[in-house]
């Protein structure tokens, strides 16, 4: 059964038809001991049947070993989002609820190669000498 279903399944392909650039959606899995996986794993593959720009690629934690150190990947289950390059965006779990809609912003920003940042904002950037690693924790509760 689908996870994206009519409505939301229009939304969702409506806001990729956006994309202007393709973008790959790299999802790290495995079969066993991993509650949200196969969850996270359908999400990705539904998204990727939504636009011909959005790729996705499977790779299993335990096995593909190269990918998961290319990709600096210590859990599961697990989405990069990667447009042009590597962007170091990092998707932990399953991406439902408040975490989707993060998921399709960072889509549609490694499509367009671009963020909304003011340019103020991204001249404070230019500044950094080293680099920084930051994470957010999302929960509905």
């Amino acid at each position: 059964m689908a996870l994206l279903q009519g409505r939301d399944r229009q939304r969702v392909q409506s806001e990729l038809a956006s994309l202007a650039n393709p973008v790959k959606l790299i999802n790290f899995t495995q079969e066993l001991a991993c509650e949200y996986c196969r969850d996270t794993e359908q999400i990705a593959r539904e998204l990727g049947e939504l636009s011909d720009k959005l790729q996705v690629e499977v790779y299993n934690f335990q096995i593909d070993k190269e990918q998961v150190a290319r990709y600096r990947i210590d859990k599961i289950p697990a989405l990069v989002v990667e447009g042009e390059k590597d962007y170091g965006v990092r998707f932990y779990g399953i991406p439902m609820g408040y975490e989707f809609m993060s998921l399709l912003g960072a889509i549609k920003d490694a499509g367009a190669r671009a963020t909304g940042l003011a340019a103020k904002t991204k001249a404070a950037l230019a500044t950094l000498v080293k680099p920084v690693h930051l994470q957010v924790y999302v929960t509905p509760t």
